[in-house]
């Protein structure tokens, strides 16, 4: 998929690895919209960008993401990649001090993490499939946002692992549902990043983390997340994978 003049769509797009990518496309001649929520601070970056929008959504609402959806099409005139990289992180025990685990909490992570991301897929899919197809048959693609959590879930993660397995999971049968209309879907995995989840770590605490860290030995930069999503969408026989990008990081149990 050939990034300039591509209409591209990154939700979570106000912060982040959502935002270091809408930059670095951007920055490449693509033609993105920011997907966010309306108090995100999307709207200043959109118009930081070159040909820029932002489409305010919550990932979750069928209603909303549609709309932000066909807004883009209709700025840009087509919508051929997607980078879903919304997400919510929270940390509770299963059986902890006051009781178990908050089932409205773990309901409300699945629902933005994997539920919402879903309703992305199938929404934008729909649209993609009217495009028309490069010499590869190709009509878009799609990137998704899982965690090196999805593998080895930390002790508290029990909710966030279960939605970044879901998104794991559902990458090969979602590029396998969508082959025929030349649709690929893959996602990435990222480790210890410094995004805005980190946001209240210490110093000590960021030592801590990076020190987990084989090589390079530090936090992850959004940037580094922007790379691999561009390869990706350059790359035409990546397709039905998850990738990790962790620098080795095996998680601990804590």
């Amino acid at each position: 998929m050939q990034i300039k003049g591509a209409g591209v769509i990154v939700t979570g797009g106000a912060s982040g690895l959502g935002e270091a990518t809408a930059r670095l496309l951007a920055e490449n001649g693509a033609r993105v919209a920011i997907l966010d929520q309306p108090d995100s601070g999307g709207e200043s970056i959109a118009e930081s960008l070159e040909s820029g929008v932002f489409t305010p959504a919550d990932v979750t609402d069928e209603t909303q993401v549609k709309g932000a959806l066909d807004a883009a099409i209709s700025r840009f005139g087509s919508l051929g990649i997607v980078v879903n990289c919304a997400g919510i992180g929270m940390a509770m025990r299963t059986v902890g001090r006051e009781g178990p685990h908050d089932l409205g909490v773990f309901t409300r992570v699945l629902q933005v993490n994997l539920i919402g991301t879903f309703n992305v897929i199938r929404l934008a899919a729909f649209r993609m499939q009217e495009n028309h197809p490069n010499e590869d048959g190709e009509r878009g693609v799609i990137i998704n946002t899982a965690s090196a959590a999805a593998f080895e879930g930390q002790i508290g993660q029990a909710a966030y692992s279960a939605s970044k397995g879901g998104v794991v999971g559902m990458t090969l049968p979602i590029a396998r549902d969508l082959s025929r209309a030349g649709i690929r879907v893959v996602t990435i995995a990222p480790g210890l990043f410094d995004t805005p989840m980190l946001a209240g770590l210490g110093e000590e605490g960021r030592r801590s983390l990076e020190s987990s860290i084989p090589f390079p030995q530090r936090l992850g930069r959004p940037s580094e997340y922007a790379l691999l999503a561009r390869a990706i969408i350059e790359n035409p026989m990546l397709n039905g994978e998850t990738i990790r990008l962790d620098g080795a990081l095996r998680l601990a149990p804590r």
